[in-house]
């Protein structure tokens, strides 16, 4: 009897003081799978003995509530969290053991319930041992954390139970039976409850490391063993003498081991899961996964993929596209998760996450050359830079993606000075629409590579950027809130100042809304780079000058410092509202349509960031990016699509351009506001030759031209 499960060897210890822990240690080191711990009323509490383990330990997987439970189950919620908590801090690695007790299908309800945190809803149990009324659901934890149920072998309705609801059986009698009963009553159970019994994993404790364990692992129905004992020199012996012989009497697993029930049943219509190629299986994340409530939505747009695939090489997101193509349903690319106009998620589509592809590192010190993967985010960037004395011009905030960002522009703190992020680019890597890996820079593939310097979304999805470093070190960062009453005439000031600025000064502003009874409050983040405090002064006191001055901080922090943000998993819901545009000067029009804007409040966020400087030096022919004139790029966001649009469409004759990175409208004016003639065309005929099945179309979509 095989069910297609890989072996796994474990060891089952007593928990205790040091001297247990550094045995668990020890099982690491000789190649155990599992550390188990027995769950003993009387003993050492097994979560606070594998809170333990798992900090000493890096691999090795931790189960408790293995054999010895003798009692109920107690707070199932209290230990769904545990469980959970411990597997959020050791990376994935718990497994749970639950003993027989009354009421134990009711604690497993309430247990996976609180698990499941991407269910919006309170949790409510109503049961007669286990009850829970409107309970807050999470944390989910780091994986699929499989539920054991822990029972002798004649014990006919704890195995029914673990064929129904739990995720296979922990035999607790030691022997070396094969429970080839137990294990065909676990599988019609499993068949009747409409589960295929291959979900299902068999373990089982043993006393004795002999030869008598092969049948368990070949015929016996068993894949996973734990070696009863407290006795270091036991653990060497089977390690080195069982082991071995158990894992080639095995052999390797056929076949690939079925989804969960408890996963399938929350599967999307249109995609075939069981043909996601097997390289991606295994960190693909479905809405039934623990996982899936930090992947469902992004850093502002809510949403439930039907499936997120998380390529971890280049030759994988290939794979992800090939597979992609041949559903019928939306496909997003996700690098960070924090873009504001790119989709990065779907209702019921695939997500190609690539955030595991998030390396930095050095090519050229010569040449500052660095790679980047399009997972990475620019905090880790600048902190990897910072060590040789060299920055890289990107967003404003840490927690951005590389990938988004890299292919539409990149208006940072040092774009006066050093220009966008793509007039550092010098080569790329992008997976194509075929799924094909190709190089582009000037001279391989120079008209791709010319494309995904403003529009590549459109074009692939970059698999490594190669980009040369400019130098970074200490800036001087200020930090100025204002009374922005006069709106227009403050605008008008600012504009004036950073258009006469020195080009190592940036800043950028921001407006929220009036308070009833309060002057209209702006803020500016401004950045010299300069690590010398007389020259940060006079950079900076322009700025503080442009309107009554309510507060300010002004520090001395290396780039990297100012880059370094929190960031964790997005949770946003539904959808949001911005207009962008990019702006050649702030006129006394333009100012004083966006102070109309701003008093109406019809905007919660109206932000204006300096360019122009270096990045204006680049000819609007040389990057798809086109708005090379413009000094200013601004963006609204609102609480709803018509009453922004209202008053923005009365402003877009102010405007030059276009950044697609902050423009949610899908109206198809935007694409030829950020790409004009001829940039358009070009584009178009482009995405003919590379994309003409418009595969890569959720985003600032350029269509392909006709033939």
């Amino acid at each position: 009897m095989d069910h297609g499960h890989p072996l796994r060897l474990g060891v089952l210890l007593t928990p205790g003081a040091g001297a247990a822990v550094e045995r668990a240690r020890l099982a690491e080191e000789l190649g155990y799978d599992l550390v188990a711990v027995r769950d003993e009323p009387a003993g050492v509490d097994p979560w606070t003995f594998l809170s333990w383990v798992a900090a000493r330990t890096e691999r090795v997987r931790l189960l408790a509530g293995a054999p010895g439970a003798a009692g109920p189950v107690g707070n199932a919620a209290v230990l769904a969290r545990a469980a959970a908590s411990l597997d959020l801090l050791s990376g994935g690695r718990v497994e749970l053991g639950l003993g027989v007790s009354g009421g134990l299908d009711e604690a497993i309800d309430v247990i996976r319930g609180i698990w499941a945190a991407n269910v919006r809803s309170p949790l409510h149990v109503e049961g007669r041992h286990h009850r829970v009324t409107g309970a807050e659901r999470g944390p989910a934890p780091a994986h699929e954390i499989p539920l054991w149920i822990a029972a002798p072998a004649d014990d006919q309705d704890a195995l029914r139970l673990a064929a129904a609801k739990a995720d296979g059986w922990l035999r607790t009698t030691p022997d070396p039976l094969t429970g080839e009963a137990a294990n065909a009553l676990i599988d019609g159970t499993a068949r009747a409850e409409g589960r295929d019994p291959r979900e299902l994993r068999r373990l089982t404790v043993v006393t004795d490391p002999s030869d008598q364990l092969v049948p368990l692992v070949t015929t016996g129905g068993f894949s996973t063993l734990l070696l009863a004992t407290d006795d270091e020199e036991s653990l060497r012996r089977f390690a080195a003498e069982v082991a071995p012989a158990l894992r080639a009497a095995r052999g390797e697993p056929a076949g690939r081991t079925p989804r969960s029930v408890f996963v399938r049943r929350h599967r999307r219509e249109g995609i075939d899961y069981d043909a996601v190629p097997e390289a991606l299986a295994a960190s693909a994340v479905e809405p039934g996964d623990a996982a899936y409530a930090r992947v469902r939505s992004t850093y502002l747009r809510g949403g439930s993929p039907g499936l997120v695939l998380r390529p971890g090489t280049p030759e994988e997101v290939g794979q992800a596209v090939r597979f992609a193509r041949t559903q019928p349903v939306k496909l997003s690319i996700r690098s960070g998760g924090h873009g504001i106009s790119g989709r990065s998620t779907s209702n019921g589509g695939i997500v190609i996450d690539v955030s595991r592809l998030d390396s930095v590192e050095l090519v050229d010190k010569a040449t500052r050359r660095i790679r980047v993967g399009p997972g990475a985010r620019w905090g880790d960037v600048a902190a990897a830079l910072a060590p040789h004395g060299w920055a890289l011009t990107s967003g404003d905030y840490g927690g951005v993606g590389v990938g988004g960002l890299a292919t539409a522009g990149g208006i940072g703190w040092f774009v006066r000075e050093y220009g966008l992020t793509i007039d550092r680019l010098r080569a790329v890597d992008i997976v194509l629409a075929d799924g094909g890996l190709v190089h582009a820079d000037d001279e391989e593939n120079a008209e791709l590579f010319w494309a995904v310097r403003g529009a590549g979304a459109n074009f692939g999805i970059v698999t490594a950027f190669e980009f040369e470093a400019h130098e970074g070190g200490e800036v001087g960062f200020g930090q100025f809130v204002l009374d922005a009453t006069d709106t227009a005439g403050f605008l008008q000031r600012w504009g004036a100042v950073m258009e006469a600025a020195p080009r190592d000064l940036t800043s950028s502003l921001i407006i929220g809304q009036a308070r009833p009874g309060q002057p209209l409050i702006a803020q500016i983040m401004a950045v010299v780079h300069s690590g010398d405090a007389e020259t940060i002064i006079n950079r900076l006191q322009p700025i503080a000058a442009t309107a009554p001055l309510l507060d300010h901080a002004i520090q001395v922090l290396p780039y990297e410092a100012i880059m370094q943000v929190p960031h964790g998993p997005h949770d946003a819901q539904g959808e949001p509202v911005t207009r962008a545009g990019l702006a050649d000067h702030l006129t006394p029009e333009l100012a004083a349509a966006a102070a109309r804007l701003v008093a109406s409040g019809r905007t919660y966020f109206f932000q204006i960031r300096a360019a122009g400087g270096a990045a204006s030096d680049v000819p609007p022919d040389a990057t798809a990016y086109a708005g090379r004139s413009a000094n200013f790029s601004l963006v609204a966001f609102g609480p709803g699509r018509r009453a922004l649009d209202e008053m923005w469409d009365g402003m877009l004759h102010h405007f030059s351009g276009q950044y697609i990175n902050f423009e949610t409208d899908q109206r198809p004016e935007r694409v030829e506001e950020a790409y004009p003639e001829p940039t358009l065309s070009r584009l178009r005929a482009l995405k003919r030759r590379y994309d003409p099945a418009n595969v890569f179309r959720d985003n600032f979509n350029i269509t392909p031209s006709a033939p």
